[in-house]
């Protein structure tokens, strides 16, 4: 369906994948657009419960396609550059307000809005090989893609100012350290470790599921007292649903929960 961007979906896991390997998935042409149609799509799907991101090949995206701006900067195309921040606006939005988790898969070099397109995931894992790079300094670009807005918030301070005013890249390891992934994994079992992980989240109660990915970005702007009173709502939401009430009974009978509980 779309030049650059791959979309899977088994057994309620869809898998979009980035798909311009021989260019380390670098975005081009119309891939920001057609990365958030895919997107748009999974959140809508209802047989979808879970969306995993990730690469081809050898990386997971090394950000823009810089001969791509080249072109775009002879021209002085500002408004076609305009648009493309505009794609990769919708991206972040499509991510941030589905319901269902969405897992960044890194499986190697994530860079300049390939690195915040992973942040802007519910969960990452990451292979031994990835790596990250805040690079947009080295083009003399602005951090985009919501870089300014979620590395903040998952780094402290004056690394995040690093990361962004110089653009070193730095390994999975220092990753894992600082909070950016959630778990490393060696190179040839990430695509196994991702499965598990997304089979875990498909299987888990949708309802609470959505109701806590809320309420964790709510928390970002709203007050105590908000999210106390939004807490409430979702949990008597939750309370009264079927996937609730299964589960109370087979904890009560130490039983697995029977599949397919909506």
């Amino acid at each position: 369906m779309y030049d650059h961007i791959k979309v899977t979906s088994e057994a309620g896991i869809a898998t979009v994948t980035l798909d311009r390997p021989e260019k380390l998935n670098a975005f081009a042409g119309h891939m920001r657009r057609d990365l958030a149609e895919a997107l748009e799509g999974a959140a809508s799907d209802r047989e979808v419960r879970v969306v995993v991101i990730t690469g081809a090949g050898r990386g997971f995206c090394a950000g823009a396609d810089v001969k791509f701006m080249h072109e775009l900067m002879e021209r002085d195309d500002v408004e076609e550059f305009r648009r493309l921040l505009g794609a990769g606006r919708r991206v972040l939005t499509a991510i941030r307000q589905m319901a269902k988790p969405v897992v960044a898969s890194i499986n190697g070099p994530a860079y300049g809005a390939g690195f915040n397109l992973a942040l802007a995931c519910d969960l990452r894992i990451a292979s031994e090989s990835a790596s990250f790079s805040q690079s947009f300094v080295k083009v003399g670009l602005h951090p985009d893609w919501g870089g300014t807005y979620f590395l903040p918030r998952v780094v402290p301070t004056n690394i995040a100012c690093e990361m962004f005013f110089l653009g070193e890249a730095f390994d999975s390891q220092r990753a894992l350290h600082f909070g950016i992934v959630n778990r490393v994994v060696p190179e040839a079992q990430l695509a196994a470790a991702t499965r598990q992980l997304a089979e875990r989240l498909r299987d888990a109660p949708h309802a609470s599921i959505a109701a806590a990915k809320r309420a964790v970005y709510m928390s970002e702007s709203e007050s105590l007292e908000r999210m106390l009173q939004y807490e409430t709502e979702a949990q008597i939401q939750c309370f009264q649903s079927r996937e609730a009430r299964e589960r109370v009974r087979s904890f009560l009978e130490r039983r697995e929960p029977r599949a397919a509980v909506k």
